[in-house]
C-alpha cells in the first residue's frame, strides 16, 4: 500500500509541475508551436548545362518540387495563363486537348519542367491529363537513369 501512495504521489507531483510549467509559459508568451523548417533546396547554377550527379533518387532538374525555389518559364504557353486558379475538373475537351497538344509538342526532357512551370503560374494539369503525364514524365525518368553515362 505504502509503494501505491508513492507511485500516486509521484505522478501527482509531476501533474502539478507540468501545470504549473505550461502557466508560467502562457504567462511569458510563449505559447506558439514549434514547426519543423522546411527543407532546403539548391538547385544547379544553369540546368541545361549539368548533369544529374546521381547521388538522389530523382535529378533535381527533373523535380516537380525544386521548382518552388525558380522562376516560372514560359514554354510557348502564355495562352494557358486564362486558366490560373481554374479548378483541374473544371476543364472541357477542348481545353484538355489544348493542354494535351502543348504537353506532346515540349521536347521530352523540357516536360518535367513545364508541368513544374505551370504549378508555379498557379495553373492546374486538367484530371484527365494526371495519369497520362504521370507515366509518361516517370517512363523518361526511368529511361534517364538505366542510360549508361557516358
Amino acid at each position: 500500500m505504502t509503494i501505491l501512495l508513492i507511485f500516486l504521489s509521484i505522478i501527482i507531483f509531476f501533474f502539478i509541475a507540468l501545470i504549473i510549467n505550461n502557466h508560467i509559459q502562457q504567462k511569458r508568451g510563449n505559447t506558439q508551436e514549434r514547426e519543423t523548417p522546411l527543407p532546403l533546396i539548391v538547385l544547379p547554377k544553369t540546368k541545361e548545362d549539368e548533369e544529374c550527379c546521381g547521388q538522389h533518387e530523382t535529378c533535381e532538374k527533373d523535380s516537380l518540387i525544386a521548382a518552388f525555389a525558380a522562376q516560372a518559364e514560359y514554354f510557348d504557353d502564355e495562352e494557358l495563363d486564362r486558366f490560373i486558379d481554374k479548378p483541374s475538373d473544371t476543364y472541357t475537351a477542348e481545353e484538355v486537348d489544348e493542354f494535351r497538344e502543348i504537353f506532346y509538342t515540349i521536347l521530352d526532357d523540357e516536360k518535367p519542367r513545364w508541368i513544374r512551370s505551370l504549378s508555379m503560374r498557379l495553373i492546374a494539369v486538367p484530371d484527365e491529363m494526371k495519369d497520362e503525364i504521370l507515366l509518361i514524365v516517370n517512363d523518361l525518368r526511368a529511361s534517364k537513369t538505366s542510360k549508361p553515362h557516358k
